[in-house]
């Protein structure tokens, strides 16, 4: 069971509202649970397991990706960025590492060093931070503005 702050907060600050399509990737039950309360008429939800993204084709406004670990992460990330839609949004939840609550070890704990490597060439640049729990956090990237113009 994890600790999540309280679900319109959550929907507000990961402005779940202004995406039209929305994926995630690898949530916890409650997560999904909070996420698709705060969905509105007209909105389309996808959730997958990181090892089954590659089976998902479309693109969506908003991909959301929960991702604790450090093993495997690097392939999940790259196959995430390819179902962003151009100008989307990107959010990566991870553990935070000095807590003693997420099921990963600290040791193997995927951080935001990780994250600006995963995404230095993507064209994507991080932009904002949310707390999602009291181990959890989510970091934005969204599209670098003049980033491949000209």
């Amino acid at each position: 069971m994890i600790p999540l702050r309280g679900a319109t907060e959550i929907a507000s600050r990961l402005e779940l509202a202004g995406a039209d399509t929305i994926l995630l990737v690898e949530p916890p039950a409650e997560f999904e649970a909070v996420v698709t309360d705060a969905l509105a008429d007209g909105q389309a939800l996808r959730s997958v397991e990181g090892r089954s993204i590659r089976s998902v084709k479309d693109r969506f406004a908003l991909v959301l990706v929960w991702q604790e670990s450090r093993i495997g992460a690097q392939a999940v990330l790259a196959t995430a960025l390819k179902r962003l839609a151009p100008g989307g949004f990107l959010w990566i939840v991870t553990a935070l590492r000095k807590v003693s609550g997420p099921k990963t070890p600290g040791l193997h704990r995927l951080d935001l060093v990780d994250l600006e490597k995963a995404f230095a060439k993507s064209g994507l640049v991080r932009d904002r931070e949310v707390r999602l729990s009291a181990w959890h956090a989510a970091y934005r990237y969204a599209p670098k503005p003049g980033f491949g113009a000209g």
